[in-house]
């Protein structure tokens, strides 16, 4: 499934204008948003879908057989065929929506790693992953008897690749589950290589993309993995909607995660069948409006363009990595060759939290803390970072007022 798009010349000024909240002031500044990795902001586009729906045809969807549940059904299932287009997915119903990439991500161990893995085998993370790609599978480890292996992280925050195909070389690995991009270093991660090495050992491959699908074309086909997962509210979208993308025949050997309405066939109180795939993990009332909100999310990212986006995010980290460079006392976290736009740092004798909140009072917001990933930060000997992270609405301006508001927070501590 390929979708045509007609990407418009990219105009960050113009494009501003599509998020109403960009225009308020916070603490008598101009609004700098820089935390769009934890959480995107929205378009009057995604907005006002979500609005309409409520106000003209709001109903539950699947069940009704009246004109609203009707509609509201057909606009809830065309993101589906929005996300299958998005990702070049072989078949809509290889589209599972969830309520966010942490909610796929334990579906998948629940449901592919209880059903499919047998105890025994063993599951590959890297030493870059968010918390939602470590519990679940240490859950798994300690139920089922699957074995949990590290693949290390080199001083640049690069992946080890030789390391990581060290460990799949006894033959037990049955699933690799790892980032597209870390959400701290900025790291993308060699995807068609780590496929290939998998793929070689006997192994299925999932990404987490919560963040690479916000900065570039995902091609689940060209990328050659098994699963992949991904949230929408960091792609402009609402929150409490995700997606697992997974190769139809493997979903198909996987049992449901959860039970209830909508992904049965028939119940009595003797057993119960499941739907047909994606259904069979969908179990209750959806997040129907979210749903559709998505879809007007990926529709408007599709306007811009992928390779837009890409460019313009290029241009803002080369900008910040080049002014951060000049500021004395700031570390950037991992120095990776292929990088997006998510820049961890630190500061000289200030703690993260301390530069958040004095960058907060000149209007500017960053995010600081582990940022859900401690054993990333212990493995480069902290406890927390500041993180700036870029949009299709961010801007060099901003960039600049960031480093500019980094000096003023090193002054203070000076």
């Amino acid at each position: 499934m390929n979708v045509m798009t007609n990407p418009v010349a990219f105009d960050v000024v113009r494009i501003r204008e599509d998020f109403p909240i960009l225009k308020q002031t916070i603490r008598g500044k101009p609004l700098v948003f820089l935390d769009s990795a934890a959480s995107a902001q929205k378009p009057r586009i995604v907005i006002d879908a979500m609005v309409h729906a409520m106000e003209t045809q709001y109903a539950n969807i699947h069940r009704g057989l009246h004109w609203m549940s009707e509609r509201t059904t057909e606009a809830y299932e065309a993101t589906r065929d929005a996300a299958a287009a998005l990702m070049n997915a072989n078949d809509r119903s290889e589209i599972v929506f969830t309520g966010n990439s942490t909610g796929a991500i334990n579906l998948l161990a629940h449901s592919y790693g209880r059903g499919v893995l047998k105890p025994g085998q063993a599951v590959v993370i890297s030493g870059m992953e968010h918390h939602s790609n470590i519990v679940p599978w240490q859950m798994l480890r300690d139920a089922h008897g699957i074995e949990l292996r590290i693949a290390p992280v080199t001083d640049a925050g690069e992946l080890d690749m030789d390391a990581f195909e060290a460990l799949l070389e006894d033959g037990k690995v049955g699933l690799v589950a790892i980032t597209h991009m870390s959400n701290v270093l900025g790291t993308i991660t060699p995807a068609e290589r780590i496929v290939k090495i998998a793929h070689a050992h006997g192994a299925k491959v999932m990404f987490d993309g919560s963040q690479a699908i916000v900065h570039r074309k995902i091609d689940v086909q060209a990328l050659g993995c098994d699963f992949y997962v991904w949230t929408g509210h960091k792609l402009y979208g609402p929150t409490g909607i995700g997606v697992l993308w997974g190769r139809k025949e493997l979903l198909e050997r996987m049992p449901p995660f959860m039970g209830g309405g909508d992904m049965i066939s028939s119940v009595t109180y003797e057993t119960s069948t499941w739907a047909a795939v994606p259904h069979k993990f969908e179990a209750g009332t959806p997040a129907i409006l979210e749903g559709i909100g998505l879809k007007a999310a990926i529709d408007y990212v599709q306007t811009i363009g992928y390779d837009a986006m890409a460019a313009h995010e290029a241009s803002l980290t080369e900008h910040a990595l080049a002014r951060l460079a000049t500021v004395d006392g700031v570390r950037v976290l991992g120095q990776a060759q292929d990088r997006g736009g998510v820049i961890s740092f630190t500061l000289d004798k200030a703690h993260s939290h301390d530069v958040a909140t004095l960058l907060d009072r000149q209007g500017i917001a960053v995010r600081a803390g582990h940022h859900c990933a401690e054993p990333l930060m212990r493995r480069f000997d902290l406890d927390s970072t500041a993180r700036a992270s870029f949009g299709v609405y961010t801007t060099h301006d901003e960039i600049d007022a960031l480093v500019d508001g980094i000096i003023r927070v090193r002054e203070f501590f000076q």
